[in-house]
């Protein structure tokens, strides 16, 4: 690698080997982070760590943890730029004229949020949206409670009846 800082061809072969995840284990060394530590924030083994830093150390041609970490922080100087081509930056959008006047209303259809909604009629409403909906009344809400609670046990006392009947069946 050069001291001017321009990439080599070897040195973009040898950044374009690494893959994302050495990367992610690369960037967490530059840190002076641990295998354990790397191993914790990336939610995998220490093994794994390892394992990817010697890959990764055996790619940049280093001869130490350290020594992977500086060349690795040198090619990222270099390699991670962000380049930006005049066609890529979009130009700030231009302010339009309006067609209504200060006094005309707005002629849109309404916003409608979860106040104006509970003002609407209960017909209009389907049942399951108004059962469901988060900004119940809390009396509202225990007595829907109760309801499925009332329905569950009428379930269960319908399936111990059924139960009793096919023993009867089969006791006879």
């Amino acid at each position: 690698m050069t001291d001017s800082g321009s990439l080599t061809p070897e040195d973009a072969e040898r950044w374009s080997r690494l893959s994302d995840k050495q990367h992610a284990c690369l960037e967490l060394l530059l840190e002076r982070q641990t295998s354990k530590q790397i191993a914790r924030q990336l939610g995998i083994s220490k093994y794994t760590v390892d394992q990817r830093l010697t890959s990764a150390r055996d790619i940049l041609g280093a001869a130490s943890r350290d020594e992977t970490a500086i060349i690795y922080g040198r090619l990222r100087a270099i390699c991670d730029r962000i380049a930006y081509h005049s066609v890529d930056i979009s130009m700030p959008p231009a302010p339009m004229a309006s067609t209504v006047s200060d006094g005309e209303p707005a002629k849109h259809l309404p916003f409608r949020d979860s106040k104006t909604e509970a003002a609407l009629p209960p017909e209009e409403e389907p049942l399951s949206r108004s059962l469901l909906r988060h900004d119940q009344h809390p009396s509202r809400r225990t007595m829907i409670i109760m309801g499925g609670l009332l329905l569950l046990v009428l379930i269960t006392l319908g399936g111990i009846g059924i139960a009793q009947g096919l023993n009867q069946l089969i006791a006879n």
